[in-house]
């Protein structure tokens, strides 16, 4: 069983929320909180196995619940929102969330996207993947945030499947393009990670277009 904690301020969005994951078989919805603090209050109590967290929600925002949750190593964390302005879509990945997805989003895609974040895997809304990338494309080319030099502990293949990663690709998508099993895509993603100290593999993502790599 997969087990949910939904932070979400509005009673009757977050009812709804829990009605969609408690339609699957294999989700727990494991407790409730309507704001940020006892959102993270909950996740230390409870431990889930992932949050999914509003936004924008009273007394701690979603970023910030989220940046705790993820530190402490909580629980993986969902983001859902109404919003896809880029200050949230950035906030919550640079917070370590890992994945976004828009409040409009299909009962069988949400459901979908908790299975994909709990298997381990990234996920980003199509529609917040578009205007990351049409962010990227827009920016002129310039020093790169992130320092260059911090790849030099990867390995080829690592970097290989960081390069996956920034192009969004999946578990599978990569065992496929670089011919390895999957569970060994899982061990370098893991040890990639672990090398450039990073919470997520979205995080991974947006270093590698950081990067250019």
């Amino acid at each position: 069983m997969i087990r949910v904690l939904v932070a979400e301020d509005q009673s009757a969005v977050r009812a709804g929320l829990v009605l969609i994951l408690r339609s699957a078989p294999d989700i727990e919805v494991v407790g409730e909180a309507a704001d940020g603090e006892q959102a993270v209050a909950l996740a230390r109590e409870l431990r889930p196995d992932l949050v999914l967290m509003d936004v924008q929600m009273p007394r701690l925002d979603g970023v910030s619940a989220t940046r705790q949750v993820v530190a402490e190593g909580l629980a993986d964390v969902l983001v859902l929102t109404t919003f896809d302005l880029d200050a949230y879509v950035f906030g919550a990945l640079r917070a370590g969330a890992s994945g976004f997805l828009l409040k409009n989003t299909e009962a069988k895609d949400l459901i979908a996207a908790v299975r994909t974040v709990a298997r381990g895997e990234g996920l980003i809304a199509p529609a917040v993947t578009r205007r990351l990338i049409a962010e990227f494309a827009a920016t002129p080319v310039r020093e790169p945030s992130a320092d260059p030099s911090a790849l030099e502990v990867l390995t080829r293949r690592e970097r290989e499947v960081l390069s996956c990663l920034g192009e969004g690709l999946s578990n599978a998508e990569i065992a496929v393009r670089l011919d390895m099993a999957e569970a060994t895509v899982k061990t370098h993603v893991s040890r990639l990670l672990g090398k450039l100290e990073l919470r997520s593999r979205v995080q991974a993502a947006v270093l590698a277009q950081e990067l250019g790599v």
